[in-house]
């Protein structure tokens, strides 16, 4: 599939899904919002792809919300008489924010995402990053939750994700200043690991190459019981979930695999695929709906 906004690229069992707007810094636009998740939906449809890294082209990773409309930009109102939108963008009078679609996506998407920050990631650009797995944000790279320096509040569902993710503290003082702050205070925040520049895809490729090594349906399942477990009320919930699924893979082929090879000191060959071996270890999920 071509796209506008991205690119997607595969080599091996690893995908790059690259922002790819260099000349507006890769601004987040509603194009992009839809490519991302036609994006995600044919990686979750190729079992080759067993992780992917997430990064911009040109010198930043995202700048943000594309500011072309001006004063319109965040006016749903005034965007609505000519973007198109679908029926599904709206509910009960409120427009769906596009970065908590993409957010939504990548929550729900069965391989590792790591995201690869390699320059100005502020607004939309940092908290799309926020359901990915693992951050690595490039020593000279700016970050900032600029929302209310715009007159705006956070989005893309951050107002979930950042505090579980470097607690409420931290998260509130990068909000409610809305500054622009160095990787490295990201990085001991807890936003990220901090990486050198000339190393960040080196290292990026690095970590998802070890993701690619685990049983695929392992990984993509360990990845729904991780996200999915910082909803539940209690241990008892996530206890249940683990051992379905410890009772659901360990009859299937990649568990007599696993451990075999290692007994027989081989690199094993995974057989499942999470687009059609995938068990369901939380049947009383309800996915919430918009409205």
């Amino acid at each position: 599939m071509s796209y506008e906004t991205i690119r997607l690229d595969r080599d091996g069992h690893v995908a790059t899904l690259t922002l790819d707007r260099p000349e507006r810094l890769n601004a987040f636009n509603d194009t992009m919002v839809q490519e991302l998740v036609a994006a995600c939906d044919e990686i979750d449809g190729d079992d080759e792809i067993r992780a992917v890294v997430v990064t911009g082209a040109g010198r930043a990773f995202c700048a943000g919300a594309d500011l072309g409309r001006g004063d319109e930009t965040f006016d749903a109102d005034a965007r609505s008489k000519s973007d198109g939108d679908g029926a599904d963008r709206w509910a009960n009078g409120i427009r769906r924010d596009g970065g908590g679609i993409v957010t939504l996506r990548f929550f729900d998407l069965t391989k590792p995402l790591i995201a690869a920050v390699n320059g100005p990631a502020v607004g939309i650009g940092i908290t799309m990053t926020l359901p990915m797995d693992v951050r690595l944000l490039a020593d000279g790279a700016k970050i900032g939750f600029v929302f209310a320096r715009r007159g705006i509040t956070p989005e893309a569902c951050s107002s979930w994700f950042l505090p579980r993710l470097v607690g409420m503290s931290q998260a509130a003082r990068w909000c409610y200043s809305g500054r622009v702050f160095p990787a490295a205070e990201a990085a001991e925040g807890g936003l990220g690991e901090l990486v050198a520049p000339d190393e960040l895809l080196d290292r990026a490729r690095e970590l998802a190459d070890e993701f690619a090594g685990s049983a695929p349906v392992s990984v993509a399942l360990t990845r729904r019981l991780l996200w999915r477990g910082l909803t539940l009320a209690h241990p008892m919930e996530a206890h249940r979930a683990d051992s379905r699924a410890i009772q659901a893979l360990g009859r299937m082929a990649d568990a007599r695999e696993g451990v075999t090879s290692f007994l027989e000191k081989r690199p094993p060959e995974w057989s499942l695929k999470p687009s059609e071996d995938l068990p369901d270890v939380f049947p009383d999920w309800d996915q919430p709906t918009f409205h």
